[in-house]
């Protein structure tokens, strides 16, 4: 007979495997926004399966540099905007932090324009100032009402909606074949019977993926994040507790391939269902949708579009908060989703202009697809000095004592600025 197990020992491990999950998933899920979905799909839809490397590549590099930025949220109990002004000069700091809101005001507009289309779509309800002010400010209010040690489980669980891109693949034809060799970087083209070839369309979508996986504001979410949680749960330990560390890099590596996964699905669905039949003309989350429904069925259209409203209504509080963090932190300011209103005024202004900003920018009639580029370029150009300064410090005793990053993530992290570098420079050339 197989040994018995204890119901209530397998109920105490779920829980105990659930809660070591926080900082590290929420912030992989929010990694996957509308407007990340929009890229993944268009990179299957227009390619195929011959760019699912890029995901692949990206995972170990995506790892090295959330960890990096959680060590020194958890070591410093401070968000890295406290860390940049305490060790940097300030013109400097001011000028990475007004890129970085730039860049997540015009992700957020993506997003959120995203969001309406899609919500429109599956419900048929044609009404989009309404939808928008009840996305961004129901979003809203939940961040800046709601205590963050209550409103974390919120955006945990809607990393469930996420999953809904991996049953798309159980209802459409997958070619499996394909995607090992996808993966791989081998993929033949089913059009044309040979390797996709490496042109300018290609060099642009590559720089879009790796843009849209490794992001600025996913450095300062997840570095505010644990240092919320380490403030709320106590002191530091040092030596590091082998325990608080292990937490740490299973929440990270979880969240990370979580991230990628989804991405992973949304790009073999586009290419399994759009690739050959119009892909080239999806550019919205709209068309994405619709492209899939007369193609994949009710079924698909269905799971894509819970997906990207999940996904968005995680996206926006992560936008707008790791904004406010990185202004409030560069300027000195109290910033904490812990503390109401009253106690962190600035803060929270910061908050609302950033969402406010992001609404205006749809009542003016901004084009997504031209707030999508100026956030991969400005995110692109932004993210290498960043994280250049984030790794400088990770490594030195002052700032981390017993909790400095080892020789490994560091050479991890570092091959990660070499690979963004070029993908910086690419962004620039094919701009200008």
């Amino acid at each position: 007979m197989p040994p018995r197990v204890d119901k209530p020992l397998q109920k105490n491990q779920r829980r105990r495997w659930w809660n070591s999950l926080g900082p590290g998933l929420v912030t992989g899920a929010a990694d996957d926004d509308p407007s990340g979905i929009v890229t993944y799909t268009q990179a299957g839809a227009q390619f195929g399966c011959g760019l699912l490397w890029t995901v692949v590549l990206t995972t170990p590099l995506m790892v090295a540099v959330q960890l990096a930025s959680a060590r020194l949220g958890w070591a410093t109990r401070s968000g890295i905007g406290t860390s940049l002004r305490r060790h940097y000069p300030q013109p400097l700091v001011l000028a990475l932090v007004a890129l970085l809101a730039a860049a997540n005001i015009f992700n957020l507009g993506a997003d959120l324009a995203a969001m309406v289309e899609v919500a429109h779509l599956a419900t048929g309800l044609n009404h989009p100032a309404a939808w928008l002010l009840g996305i961004a400010g129901g979003s809203l209010l939940l961040e800046v009402l709601v205590p963050f040690d209550r409103y974390a489980p919120v955006l945990k669980l809607l990393t469930f909606a996420l999953l809904s891109y991996a049953g798309v693949l159980f209802v459409v034809a997958v070619p499996w074949v394909d995607v090992l060799l996808g993966a791989l970087g081998l993929a033949i083209s089913p059009l044309h019977g040979r390797a996709a070839g490496f042109n300018l369309d290609t060099g642009l979508m590559v720089c879009a993926v790796f843009g849209t996986t490794i992001s600025p504001y996913l450095f300062f979410w997840q570095a505010s994040h644990e240092a919320e949680d380490g403030n709320f749960l106590g002191g530091t330990s040092s030596p590091p507790a082998a325990a608080d560390w292990a937490a740490i890099r299973f929440d990270t590596v979880v969240g990370m391939a979580f991230s990628n996964g989804v991405a992973l699905a949304v790009m073999v669905a586009a290419a399994a269902t759009l690739y050959g039949a119009g892909g080239a003309q999806v550019s919205t989350a709209g068309q994405a949708a619709a492209a899939l429904r007369p193609v994949a069925g009710e079924a698909a259209f269905l799971m894509f579009t819970v997906g990207m409203l999940g996904a968005g209504l995680l996206a926006v509080p992560v936008l707008a908060g790791s904004t406010a963090y990185a202004v409030a932190e560069a300027f000195g300011w109290k910033a904490s989703l812990e503390l109401p209103f009253w106690r962190a005024p600035r803060f929270y202004a910061l908050l609302c202009g950033t969402v406010g900003a992001a609404v205006l920018l749809q009542v003016v009639d901004t084009d997504p697809m031209r707030m999508l580029f100026w956030a991969a370029v400005i995110n692109g150009l932004v993210a290498v000095p960043i994280l250049v300064a984030l790794l400088l410090l990770v490594r030195r005793a002052d700032v981390m004592g017993a909790w400095r990053a080892s020789r490994r993530l560091m050479a991890v992290s570092w091959l990660a600025v070499a690979v963004m570098t070029v993908v910086a420079a690419m962004l620039v050339a094919t701009s200008l």
